[in-house]
């Protein structure tokens, strides 16, 4: 889809996007959740959105996926972190989408929500990753998830930001490879110019780290 199309159709939308903006907001405020040092949660799903914005016209060729690309981005950490279930976020997108939107909204979400573990690793293990592979846009709204949680660790020198930033830097090969779907199907590939951007914030460590001959960002 070219850029203007796809930029359209989220003018076209835009009064559905922002009450399902909205009541991602009100959802994580009611579970008191916040990000980095006292953000309000939503400052992250707009972080998150932005690269679906940004990104998303290299992924859609169809009107119709455009709302529930949206939609999984607001809310792909509701029954993660904001004590939702499944049939809860089907249940909202229902009242925004149509059936057919709602399901695929809901199963990116589901896709993305963690595994239960003890452990970083454990609660991304290899079930996650494959839920994630087997999901229609579940690899690109994951990939604009880590985006901004990459950029935001790039902004500023606090010790949990370092922290993270290193965490991020050491996941990055595992991670692409984790999430890259298999086979033809176009929404389970990862733009290139996505990766790209999720690059610049840590290229100038990583730019001699080298897979089988190349550098991360260049497989993709």
């Amino acid at each position: 889809m070219e850029r203007k199309e796809f930029e359209s159709y989220l003018k076209k939308y835009a009064e559905q996007i922002e009450t399902i903006r909205q009541q991602a907001y009100a959802l994580h405020q009611s579970v008191n959740q916040s990000y980095g040092d006292g953000l309000p949660y939503g400052y992250h799903l707009d972080m998150v959105v932005s690269g679906i914005r940004d990104f998303g016209h290299l992924m859609c060729d169809n009107e119709d996926d455009v709302l529930p690309l949206i939609f999984g981005g607001y809310y792909h950490d509701s029954i993660e972190d904001a004590r939702q279930s499944y049939n809860d976020v089907l249940g909202v997108a229902r009242n925004l989408l149509t059936e057919e939107q709602a399901h695929m909204a809901a199963e990116i979400v589901y896709a993305l929500t963690n595994e239960k573990g003890r452990t970083r690793a454990e609660r991304a293990n290899d079930k996650y990753y494959a839920g994630i592979r087997q999901t229609p846009y579940a690899p690109f709204v994951k990939l604009c998830d880590r985006l901004a949680n990459v950029s935001f660790s790039c902004s500023g020198d606090d010790g949990n930001n370092t922290r993270m930033r290193e965490i991020y830097k050491q996941e990055m090969y595992h991670f692409l490879q984790s999430i890259a779907g298999d086979g033809d199907d176009p929404r389970m590939k990862l733009p290139h110019e996505t990766v790209l951007r999720l690059a610049e914030c840590l290229i100038d460590d990583m730019e001699r780290e080298e897979h089988n001959g190349k550098v991360w960002w260049q497989e993709y």
